[in-house]
């Protein structure tokens, strides 16, 4: 599956998951990279019950002039779903051709537990049926096998650097900055997660081919 392009001047990012997947470190940290390069970036963030687990999503639209951070229905570039139902739940949201990058591990929320909502059997497969350019992958067994399934957010930094305008280098410097602090062990695991986030997308986009 070739990258689908963004279009010249603003992109926009949409990244979604359940509370305590990082979901919001991992839109700060996309943030960080792009005014790293020069281009100015706007944020927002919604979050049910987040720390108990509920659903959080993250718009980021960063170019070199950005007004609002707000992504319109149908003009986000690219989804990265750190959960699969929410990926389902917010492709609507993706421009026409445009990619969903998803991390097809189940977390069920607490509003499905408590029998409010019923997860979808196939959320993936559902995307695929609607028409959206999905690359699924598991990023949690990723983190795991790891050793740490709080890597799971570096693994999904790793799965859209090759989506982004800008190298995938750059993302990787502004990741590591931030676990800089915690020694050299640290770095290096997460190193390995962003590199496994990058190869899994690439296998899985290989196979859609």
């Amino acid at each position: 599956m070739a990258l689908t392009q963004m279009k010249a001047g603003t992109s926009n990012i949409l990244v979604v998951g359940i509370g305590g997947q990082g979901v919001m470190t991992a839109t700060e940290i996309l943030a960080e990279a792009a005014i790293a390069l020069g281009q100015d970036a706007k944020k927002t963030e919604v979050a049910g019950m987040a720390q108990r687990g509920g659903v959080v999503s993250s718009h980021l639209r960063f170019g070199p002039r950005v007004l609002s951070p707000q992504i319109a229905p149908g003009d986000a570039d690219v989804l990265l779903a750190f959960e699969a139902a929410e990926g389902l739940r917010w492709r609507h949201m993706l421009r026409a051709g445009a990619l969903a990058l998803v991390n097809d591990s189940r977390f069920v929320p607490p509003v499905v537990e408590l029998g409010l909502f019923d997860y979808p059997a196939d959320p993936v497969g559902e995307m695929r049926a609607a028409s959206t350019p999905v690359v699924a992958f598991d990023a949690t067994r990723i983190a795991l096998d790891l050793g740490d399934i709080r890597l799971g957010n570096t693994v999904m930094l790793g799965a859209i650097a090759d989506h982004l305008p800008f190298a995938a280098e750059d993302l990787l410097a502004c990741v590591l900055r931030r676990f800089a602090r915690k020694g050299e062990a640290v770095v290096a695991l997460n190193r390995q997660a962003f590199a496994a986030g990058r190869a899994a997308v690439g296998e899985a986009a290989a196979v859609l081919a």
